[in-house]
């Protein structure tokens, strides 16, 4: 390779990975604006849930036959991407098929496997697109679904075929200049899809085919590049935040709920005045109760947020979705991102987070949206990357009821009820077993 394309590869690599590493910095910094979360539990545990739900896909496999697409989608684009190092190396050094010569026989075989997993990937991203606009997939082209959301899961896939079609070209046309004894090409043996493509390219010329094989090769590698920056606006980048979202997901029994302990010691302080704290400063702002905004989250939800992949899952569980609720737990992630994307640019424009006028809870989830989940937990249970909707629901219903007293005539009736006859009826204790009485 001419030392000019070595400068611009080096120049186009380090562009890309600085353009890569400015944007995850900047999610980073979104994610860390959340509220401290402390996590306990068995670190094993914690691991076998990485193998199991982010590298296993375990979740994935109660569909039986888009987990297996997926699976193969996923696991064909990261293995594949180990021949990236090849090319990285290539690109940089000036060299052409660097790990030939030392690899000698074993080398067409991994090139074959490589391949073998392209053409899945390849076919699968087809009937992934086949899926979503031709049988129209309900979960897949649910309103807010509609704009970027549908476009960029079509890209996503149409990047994949591109990238899996440059790779298998790049390969045929390589094993045809490699049969012409073309100067450079190494001798590697044939693969085993590409050797079935190689002799649709008969008849071309030497010239013509290191053309063909240098632009597919150049146009590979810039795709990949193009998509690793694209990875971090897209949904996709669950493809990242998959492995620690399931190391941090809950251990705790499924449907418990976190204790306020702000509220729990504020009762304590009433029964036993002589454990209140001596030290407050009476001029702190009050913490707030529940999250109006994504600053009032935990840090654990709005990596949630960042991990959604828009499956739509959660949304097909919802029983109060199902009943023709506004509420969709998908949307409910998706609206946390964009408001958290959104502040992040506040805070890059103005240093500081500066006062919008806006709010998650109002401008983007609405009260009738909060009030519609039953807390039952299918979307927890639903979601194949370990996201709970319902942690971000319950914070931003605390705010309605606590801070805003914001919530349904018949709520407030319970809320008396519990806080005068320790239960949601209206009785009181005395009379609850007079039923008793009249079965006698």
């Amino acid at each position: 390779m001419p030392i000019l394309q070595q400068i611009f590869f080096l120049l186009v690599l380090g562009a890309a990975s600085f353009l890569f590493y400015k944007k995850i910095k900047s999610i980073r910094r979104n994610i860390f604006l959340g509220r401290p979360k402390t996590f306990a539990g068995d670190s094993a545990q914690r691991w076998k849930n990485v193998l199991l739900l982010a590298l296993g896909q375990k979740k994935m496999f109660k569909k039986w036959t888009p987990a297996v697409l997926h699976f193969f989608v996923y696991a064909g684009f990261i293995i594949i991407n180990v021949e990236m190092l090849e090319i990285i190396l290539d690109g940089i050094l000036g060299t052409h098929r660097l790990f030939a010569p030392a690899l000698g026989g074993l080398y067409p075989i991994l090139i074959g496997c490589f391949e073998v997993l392209a053409a899945t990937v390849l076919i699968a991203c087809v009937f992934f697109l086949i899926r979503r606009n031709v049988m129209k997939l309900k979960r897949l082209n649910q309103v807010e679904l509609e704009g970027f959301p549908k476009s960029d899961a079509n890209l996503i896939l149409i990047i994949e075929i591109v990238l899996m079609s440059l790779l298998l070209i790049l390969n045929a046309t390589d094993l045809q200049l490699q049969a012409m004894g073309s100067e450079h090409y190494t001798q590697t043996g044939s693969y085993w899809i590409s050797g079935l493509i190689a002799p649709f390219f008969n008849g071309m010329s030497e010239a013509a085919l290191i053309g063909l094989e240098r632009s597919a090769w150049w146009l590979h590698i810039i795709g990949v590049l193009a998509f690793l920056n694209y990875l971090p606006y897209s949904k996709h980048l669950h493809i990242v935040l998959a492995f620690p979202n399931a190391y941090y997901a809950t251990l705790e029994p499924v449907g418990e709920i976190n204790n306020m302990p702000s509220v729990q010691n504020e009762v304590l302080y009433m029964m036993e005045p002589d454990k209140a704290p001596t030290d407050i400063d009476p001029n702190a702002a009050p913490q707030r109760f529940g999250a109006k905004d994504v600053m009032d989250l935990s840090w654990k939800n709005l990596m949630d947020a960042y991990s959604c992949t828009e499956c739509g899952r959660c949304t097909e569980a919802c029983p109060a979705n199902i009943t023709g609720k506004k509420l969709s737990p998908r949307k409910i992630m998706m609206d946390t991102r964009d408001r958290l994307e959104e502040v992040g640019k506040n805070i890059d424009a103005n240093g500081s987070f500066v006062d919008d006028g806006k709010s998650l809870v109002h401008d983007y989830i609405t009260s009738e949206e909060l009030r519609a989940c039953t807390t039952c937990n299918a979307c927890v249970e639903a979601c194949p990357v370990s996201i709970s909707p319902l942690d971000i629901i319950v914070e931003a219903r605390r705010y309605l009821v606590m801070e805003e007293s914001n919530s349904p005539q018949e709520w407030n009736m319970m809320f008396s009820n519990i806080e005068n006859n320790m239960a949601p009826w209206k009785m009181s204790p005395d009379e609850r077993d007079k039923w008793v009485e009249e079965m006698v």
